[in-house]
């Protein structure tokens, strides 16, 4: 199939992790780089909506303070997890050292960035404290990230 993550079999991999999902060089010789955010174990568990939300916008705008590299961070449509685009060839350590930064940045956050009617589609829908624990339970991962299969 042509989308990566359509081949992968989520019956073997093992949350949480960060992988490499695909590399993309473009015509200018520019390359970027898709990492896989897995927070939840695909099929077994998932993220409550106003949570992902909040980690999305959170994420978007603390990662930049640490990451000029940073294209975008979507949210997965199954709630388990995000896509982190970055400038660059892959680095995995460099990937991870940058989610990690970002998650304490979430940790010590007092509100979530945008989250109003004026700057964002549907402003109600979050939820900081369902952000930093969801973080916080990655976070008590961390030294697993690099490990994907089962």
């Amino acid at each position: 199939m042509n989308v990566e993550s359509f081949n992968l079999d989520h019956r073997f991999v093992k949350a949480p992790y960060v992988r490499v999902a695909d590399v993309k060089r473009l015509p200018h010789g520019d390359v970027l780089t898709k990492y896989d955010v897995r927070f939840c174990q695909p099929n077994r568990e998932h993220l409550e909506m106003p949570a992902v939300h909040s980690i999305e916008h959170s994420f978007a705008e603390y990662a930049r303070n640490h990451s000029a590299n940073v294209v975008d961070f979507s949210p997965m449509g199954c709630q388990t997890g995000f896509y982190l685009i970055l400038a660059g060839e892959p680095d995995v350590e460099g990937a991870i050292g940058l989610v990690s930064r970002t998650f304490r940045d979430i940790l010590d956050a007092v509100c979530v960035p945008a989250a109003n009617e004026v700057q964002c589609g549907w402003g109600a829908n979050h939820s900081l404290t369902g952000a930093q624990e969801a973080v916080r339970r990655m976070l008590e991962r961390e030294g697993e990230w690099g490990d994907v299969s089962q």
